[in-house]
């Protein structure tokens, strides 16, 4: 027992706020198909809450709220958790109050009376934010199983990438950019039987 609790132990220790999940090729979950998810909160005791960097939607941020936005910010889907929750990265912590810094440059959530009057008034830009519908979480257990059979490949990113890269081009710019197998990776077909 306590040699489970040893291994389980060690693979949760690569994953940390920051920590972006890359989905391998074949998962096989249309809900993550080559999906990569930034960590934003990670508690080893109580489980996960991630963010999908590259599913877009046909929404924009002012189809879902009851005042204007003026500048087209595109929703994408966060997940399959809970549709009907907003939620938002920032680079721009020096102009949003409050929010949790997940990483350098990357800033979860904070006031957002502010977000929408800096949109309106044009001192935040739509490529300074990202904005989600639903999320995606794991209990501890679930994420671990889900890790052990290698669904996930964890590896580290930069505000950059998360903010400046197209959905589109998300997870495959990222495994080229990890190089070796991981570069070979990403050219494998959606379908492979169509290869």
């Amino acid at each position: 027992m306590d040699n489970i609790k040893a291994n389980t132990s060690s693979i949760m220790r690569n994953v940390k706020q920051g920590s972006v999940l890359i989905s391998e090729p074949f998962l096989g979950d249309p809900n993550f198909e080559r999906s990569v998810v930034l960590i934003c909160e990670h508690e080893t005791t109580q489980g996960t809450f991630g963010l999908v960097l590259n599913q877009t939607s046909n929404l924009l941020l002012a189809d879902v709220l009851e005042e204007n936005i003026y500048p087209d910010v595109p929703l994408q889907v966060g997940g399959p958790v809970q549709h009907n929750t907003l939620h938002y990265l920032h680079r721009r912590p020096d102009l949003i109050d409050g929010g949790v810094e997940i990483m350098n440059g990357v800033t979860w959530g904070g006031n957002f009376s502010q977000v929408k009057e800096l949109l309106n008034n044009g001192v935040l830009s739509p490529n300074d934010i990202r904005c989600f519908i639903g999320y995606s979480g794991w209990e501890i257990d679930q994420l671990v199983g889900e890790l052990k059979k290698d669904s996930w490949i964890i590896s580290e990113t930069t505000a950059d990438v998360i903010f400046d890269t197209p959905p589109k081009n998300f997870w495959r710019s990222l495994l080229k950019d990890m190089g070796g197998d991981f570069k070979v990776m990403s050219n494998y077909p959606i379908d492979p039987r169509l290869n």
